[in-house]
């Protein structure tokens, strides 16, 4: 594998309003990007009021979103990585179903419809984890399926997953282990990438409490290239690395964790922050007029429609998520590596029916 020198975001998504801001941040970067589900993101983008036994709701819903994404990405000119996010023992019936839907895809179109699935088998011993893994990549491999797997414990909470109290000693991966796994599924297909453990936790955190060790990647790397000898790639980095819990991290360890092989980081807890700030700052901006129907500051029988309508601060909160995706993309050294040009300013734009606001 020879890297590029830049990481792609990968962002949780639980809307179609979501995924247009992440598309649109993706073109205005000039940028490729990884939109991803949760079990539980894809189970509330289907609808909360559908039942979820077998998590056929979830199965519906992540199937739901591709389309969306397939049919959008189209249209604003990007690559899309579609992903889905992590994958606990008890939920691989949902990633069985998303697998099935690509083989199906797969035979009509010679794709799939999703490009990657997150198989995390972390909190079971290393042995079952690997070969799980060895089985799903074999399945997903023969249609061109990336298979990401966690080694180590990403800690904090995310998606109903507490890793809070974890040990200390658990949120760091050991290098032997990271080459037990790659001699494994090497062995199936190089389409694979590593969650591997190096401090990462999930959340929000103050900038320098999140205590990350890149430098477990580069050693890493480095046992594994002697381990391969002559048959060790010629920039040393074998592995493809994916970056877990990246809330709250200096820049700094982030580049330095893309230098050693990093080539996605998720991104959740600052989108879902972004997402609600947009929406937050909209009603303050225009508080006078969202608390009746009728009746604001310029008189009492001013109608308040082109306020309280939800495209204004849905669209306030795509407008801020997309300021801080610009930020994520800057961070990971992934701007203007496509070579689309600038874009334009979007003609045509239909505002709700009385005028859309500046938002």
């Amino acid at each position: 594998m020879i890297f590029t020198g830049y990481a792609i975001p990968a962002v949780n998504c639980v809307s179609s309003s979501g995924i247009n801001a992440c598309l649109e941040a993706a073109r205005r970067n000039d940028a490729p990007i990884i939109i991803q589900f949760s079990s539980g993101g894809s189970q509330f983008y289907g609808g909360k009021g559908l039942d979820n036994t077998n998590y056929r709701a979830a199965i519906a819903g992540a199937v739901s979103g591709a389309f969306h994404v397939r049919t959008m990405a189209e249209q604003y000119g990007v690559p899309v990585i579609l992903h889905t996010d992590h994958c606990a023992k008890k939920l691989l019936p949902w990633v069985d179903g998303l697998v099935a839907a690509s083989e199906r895809y797969f035979e009509q179109h010679g794709e799939p419809l999703f490009s990657s699935h997150m198989i995390d088998l972390s909190e079971e011993p290393i042995e079952e984890n690997i070969e799980i893994c060895k089985d799903y990549l074999a399945r997903m491999s023969k249609m061109g399926i990336l298979l990401e797997m966690e080694l180590g414990i990403t800690g904090g909470e995310e998606d109903g997953v507490d890793n809070s109290d974890r040990p200390v000693e658990d949120l760091y991966s050991k290098p032997e282990e990271i080459y037990q796994v790659y001699e494994e599924l090497q062995k199936i297909s190089p389409l694979f990438t590593v969650a591997a453990a190096f401090g990462n936790v999930h959340g929000v955190y103050s900038p320098g409490n999140v205590k990350l060790e890149p430098k477990i990647l580069d050693r890493a790397q480095a046992y594994i290239s002697e381990k391969l000898g002559a048959n060790a790639p010629e920039d040393k980095k074998p592995v493809m690395f994916v970056f877990h819990g990246g809330s709250g991290s200096d820049v700094s360890d982030i580049q330095e964790a893309i230098g050693y092989g990093v080539i996605k980081m998720n991104i959740d807890t600052d989108t879902q922050w972004s997402y609600w700030e947009g929406i937050k700052n909209f009603e303050a901006k225009y508080h006078d007029y969202l608390q009746g129907q009728i009746g604001n500051p310029e008189g009492p029988d001013k109608p308040n429609k082109k306020y309280y309508d939800p495209r204004e601060c849905m669209r306030a909160a795509e407008v801020n998520t997309v300021a801080r995706l610009e930020q994520s993309f800057a961070d990971l050294k992934c701007q203007n590596v496509l070579g689309l040009g600038e874009t334009t300013p979007a003609g045509n734009v239909l505002g709700p029916r009385r005028g859309g606001l500046p938002v």
